[in-house]
């Protein structure tokens, strides 16, 4: 990652002929400064990929009017794209339960500025991982969810998402199943760290089901939050070697570190607009 302020421009269109010629001379006419450039052309989808990071201190203009001048060649090549600026952190509402091994894991990582995120507030339905999460000055707030009231719970957690202005919701271990309407409304920013390679071992103690097949590896998956459960877009993944000496306890001991790498890399990934989605599949530009 860039330390100097850069802007990161994300795209994917229909492939064809002069799409990083466009893009290039756009900026080239603005004396464009490119410090990173990635491509990937998907020969079953037919689409491009790019992303660019550009210094903005080569440019003569913000980002805003920068929207504005790019649109016209965006209109061209039927591009979906976004920009983004490095001077302001990504803002990351970490959602949990009563597990705390991936939470610690961030928490780590944000305060000794691993990579450019803020974590505005954490939402749990249980108390009992208040006071560390205080400790660390982040607000925490406690909202359960019973089978009573799990609308209104739901309705609140999307209150303070939304009245913290976040970017992306990370479900650390959060072990509650989201509303359709919410997997629908923020589709591409809920990401979620499931403890298993999928799309094996799918839903519930997928540990326990592994621990019950098993098998000789066993992973963690980050992937994008959709309305099928655990099916959405693969970010990142990872495995560790197991045997048969080892009992459903060693299998989550294990699991635990393998799921707070994965969930570190994917989040670094999303954050820094490495991530680009086509379809139920993901283009990672490492």
């Amino acid at each position: 990652m860039n330390t100097a302020r850069h802007y990161t421009l994300t795209l994917s269109c229909p492939d064809r002929v002069g799409i990083v010629a466009a893009v290039s001379a756009f900026l080239a006419s603005h004396n464009g400064w490119i410090v990173e450039a990635n491509h990937h052309a998907d020969n079953e989808s037919v689409r491009y990929f790019l992303r660019q990071e550009i210094l903005a201190e080569s440019l003569p203009f913000d980002i805003d009017v920068f929207k504005s001048k790019f649109a016209e060649v965006a209109k061209e090549f039927r591009m979906e794209w976004r920009i983004s600026d490095s001077a302001i952190p990504h803002r990351v509402v970490v959602l949990v339960s009563r597990e705390d091994h991936c939470l610690y894991d961030l928490l780590y990582r944000w305060k000794s500025k691993e990579f450019n995120f803020d974590i505005p507030c954490v939402i749990s339905n249980h108390d009992v991982l208040r006071g560390f999460v205080e400790w660390h000055g982040i607000p925490f707030h406690h909202v359960p969810v019973t089978p009573e009231t799990k609308v209104k719970a739901f309705e609140e957690t999307i209150r303070i998402f939304e009245d913290y202005c976040g970017d992306t919701m990370v479900l650390a271990r959060y072990m509650q199943i989201l509303p359709a309407d919410i997997c629908d409304t923020y589709l591409g920013r809920i990401i979620n760290i499931h403890h298993s390679f999928l799309p094996s071992f799918m839903g519930a103690r997928p540990y326990h089901q592994a621990f019950e097949r098993g098998v000789k590896l066993i992973g963690a998956t980050c992937h994008y939050v959709t309305t099928e459960l655990d099916a959405g877009p693969i970010i990142e993944q990872d495995t560790v070697r197991i045997d048969h000496g080892d009992s459903v306890a060693d299998i989550i001991r294990y699991g635990k570190d393998i799921e707070k790498a994965v969930l570190a890399r994917g989040l670094r990934y999303h954050v820094e607009d490495r991530v680009l989605r086509d379809g139920n599949k993901t283009v990672v530009f490492r």
